[in-house]
């Protein structure tokens, strides 16, 4: 075969490249390489970034042309060369490059990686069955911390979550009504951030990707993220989607502000304002969100002169400065904690969210 693409390669390069690239993953498959020796193969060949993403199977991953596994970094471009793991299905496989005009090597790369990919997940994994979406009982069991982790796997693979796989993660994701969602983080940037989720409608609470004997954690997080969020109405100023992951320190409140209970006075203050002017809980909602007061009267859709007035009149009724660093920091606690003390925390029952 190595003489085969000498000798083609000094009469058409591209088809000596072509050979070449069939012997290499030809020499894969008879060794019987793994996948990611196989995303591997086409990024080293093709010169560019390879990307695998089997949604069927719960599978993704992302390989440097140096060869380096990396996290996957937003979402495929649909006009990077790909090809399907099988006819006429959706692009699984794609070299990270903008198309630049029919490219002979490249397709050969794609067909190649793309069928010895297809007969290693055919082999290890066989053909994902439709899971059962959101199926209660199972969800019921993979979030609860007291099952045996087996059993918990053995729910999390009837939702079509892959157990085979170390590296899979998955996150809870909760609303204030209905029971938790689990959802598979293979389209998740670098930082960890969920890319492309199907979120409800609402508030909603996104717990941290975690390894699947790890998901109680996740559904906890969520629950707690959750606490945080707000309608996003002018009484209700705020995300109506929190990631627990971004919260950071600010998640420990949470443990100190119990739902139902009295609020702290700070609460009770901003609450006073409020009853006072109906434009106030948007207009501190806005200094605590924004990098500066300038912007906060754009977020407010007010002139800065109206704001600053805005804020000689709220400091009156709140007892202490916004417009310092510790004031400010003050009404963002403030503001956070007024969420916290609603007077129905997420429910710990599964059919709760």
């Amino acid at each position: 075969m190595k003489e085969l693409a000498g000798r083609l390669a000094a009469v058409d390069p591209d088809a000596g490249a072509a050979v070449r690239v069939i012997a290499y993953f030809d020499r894969l498959t008879e060794t019987r390489a793994g996948l990611e020796a196989l995303v591997r193969g086409a990024a080293v060949l093709s010169g560019c970034p390879a990307r695998l993403v089997d949604a069927e199977r719960r599978v993704g991953m992302r390989v440097e042309p140096d060869g380096r596994r990396v996290a996957a970094d937003g979402l495929p471009d649909p006009g990077w060369p790909s090809a399907p793991l099988v006819p006429g299905g959706p692009p699984a496989l794609w070299l990270e490059r903008a198309p630049a005009g029919p490219s002979v090597v490249d397709a050969v790369i794609l067909e190649r990686a793309a069928s010895a990919v297809r007969s290693v997940l055919d082999r290890t994994r066989g053909r994902a069955p439709a899971p059962p979406v959101d199926d209660p009982a199972l969800v019921e069991t993979v979030l609860d911390a007291t099952a045996p982790v087996r059993t918990r796997l053995h729910a999390a693979r009837g939702l079509g979550l892959d157990t085979a796989d170390p590296a899979a993660r998955a996150r809870v994701v909760v609303t204030p009504q209905g029971p938790p969602r689990i959802r598979a983080a293979t389209g998740d940037t670098a930082r960890g951030r969920a890319a492309g989720l199907d979120l409800p409608p609402g508030r909603v609470g996104i717990g941290p990707a975690v390894p699947l004997p790890e998901l109680p954690r996740s559904w906890a997080a969520a629950r707690t993220a959750l606490r945080f969020t707000a309608e996003g109405s002018a009484q209700d100023p705020g995300q109506r989607v929190v990631r627990a992951e971004e919260l950071g320190g600010i998640a420990l409140l949470a443990d100190l502000v119990a739902p139902g209970a009295a609020p702290p006075p700070d609460v009770l203050a901003v609450e006073a304002a409020a009853a006072d002017a109906p434009w106030m809980l948007r207009t501190l909602h806005a200094v605590v969100s924004t990098p500066s007061l300038r912007a906060a009267a754009a977020e407010a859709g007010v002139h800065h002169s109206t704001l600053q007035d805005r804020l000689t009149h709220a400091e009156h009724l709140l007892g202490w400065p916004v417009r310092s660093p510790q004031g400010r920091f003050r009404l963002q606690l403030a503001l956070a904690m007024r969420h916290l003390a609603r007077g129905q925390a997420p429910s710990a029952a599964v059919d709760g969210g």
